[in-house]
């Protein structure tokens, strides 16, 4: 027996599938060529504007998981082979293709017993959740046992972390660079804090860090939070959402003009444009606020009408496979639009042409993907395998 749909998740789900799109159309207006690139003031507005309107878009996909997976109903072995049938099998495919389509291949198919392709940076999000549901069956029975206070005091202390990025920055004097890869102490990207040390990247707040709040706020929602009239709803989001915009928006602009003093165009390696997005990062305070903001909106949506069962549910039962293939589509859109229209304050629209391009260029591109991952869905017996 299927379990009744939650109508609000399917309307999530989608939601966070279009602003993974409009995170990645913007990211050509702040990272050019082999490194970080922003042409003019303009730009560094638009691309701040819109990046850190849709920041909270991975944490809704994981609270969207956590709300439907998490207490684990059935023995474990039956819930990892349900999840490696969903999210693995696709998943290995959409990385063939990368491996394929970007880059060297040989190469790629090397790097892909250690890692995702970089070039398909966005795989990393697999990771992620896959390293969420290791832990989900071993969490379970106290999920199912747990009070709303202990709950609470949980999901707070996450929310603590969320502010390390913060005062790593306070003690180390100034902004942190921040360097992809291993993140154990000693780093120069790391202030260590509360037992970290060179021996020891297991601080005090390791453990309740990351993914694992948005884990246990989807576990909140559904254990604890009954359905708010709309003054209570934006009485909280409302305020959560406009604090966590400012912090994402703020951070990041004030980042940008640190690293050129107000002149434009700025250009420098990749780590410049990784320091601006510190912000952004999704373990950061704003990140957490505004996905609050987000889920408690949602979640008054219930309309299950015409549109929601022959436009919306479909595209929502595809959206992981959206997730893995969109890139391959946005790359030749956006470049289509800014091949047609120019770049820059120099666009055929002046300092309209960004925003415009980056809006257009994620419709087209969340209209053609969702459009090919149905019909891929569709197809009778491995359609499953490839959308997920």
């Amino acid at each position: 027996m299927e379990r009744k749909r939650e109508i609000w998740v399917d309307w999530m789900r989608v939601a966070a599938c279009f602003m993974v799109m409009l995170v990645h159309c913007t990211e050509p207006f702040y990272l050019g060529g082999e490194g970080s690139l922003i042409l003019t003031r303009s730009d560094a507005f638009w691309a701040s504007f819109f990046d850190s309107f849709v920041r909270a878009c991975v944490p809704l996909f994981v609270v969207a998981s956590s709300y439907l997976q998490f207490p684990v109903h059935y023995s474990t072995g039956e819930f990892f082979k349900r999840r490696a049938k969903r999210i693995l099998i696709p998943f290995a495919i959409w990385s063939v293709v990368y491996a394929l389509a970007w880059g060297e291949p040989v190469q790629n198919f090397k790097d892909l017993l250690l890692n995702f392709n970089y070039a398909a940076g966005h795989l990393w999000f697999v990771y992620m959740i896959v390293g969420l549901y290791l832990i989900m069956p071993l969490l379970s029975p106290w999920a199912e046992k747990v009070g709303r206070k202990e709950l609470l005091v949980y999901i707070f202390l996450c929310f603590l972390t969320t502010f390390i990025p913060y005062v790593r920055e306070f003690a180390s004097g100034g902004d942190v660079p921040v360097i992809y890869g291993p993140s154990g102490i000693p780093n120069p990207a790391k202030y260590p804090l509360w037992g970290e040390a060179s021996w020891n990247t297991f601080g005090l707040f390791y453990y309740l860090s990351g993914f694992l709040g948005y884990m246990l706020l989807g576990l909140y929602l559904r254990k604890f939070v009954a359905e708010l009239g709309w003054g209570r709803t934006l009485a909280v989001a409302l305020p959560s959402w406009i604090a966590g915009f400012a912090l994402c928006f703020g951070g990041f602009l004030k980042r940008v003009f640190a690293s050129c003093g107000g002149v434009f165009p700025i250009e420098g390696p990749t780590g410049m444009a990784a320091q601006w997005e510190t912000p952004w990062f999704n373990d950061s305070a704003g990140v957490f606020l505004m996905t609050l903001g987000w889920i408690l909106l949602l979640r008054k949506i219930n309309s299950d009408g015409g549109f929601y069962k022959k436009i919306l549910l479909p595209i929502s039962k595809a959206s992981y496979g959206m997730y893995l293939c969109h890139l391959l589509i946005l790359s030749y859109i956006s470049a289509f639009f800014r091949g047609l229209w120019g770049i820059g304050d120099a666009g055929v629209m002046g300092i309209w042409t960004t925003p415009v391009q980056i809006v257009l260029s994620t419709l087209c591109t969340f209209i053609c993907t969702a459009a090919a991952s149905i019909l891929l869905q569709r197809i009778p017996k491995i359609g499953k395998y490839i959308i997920g």
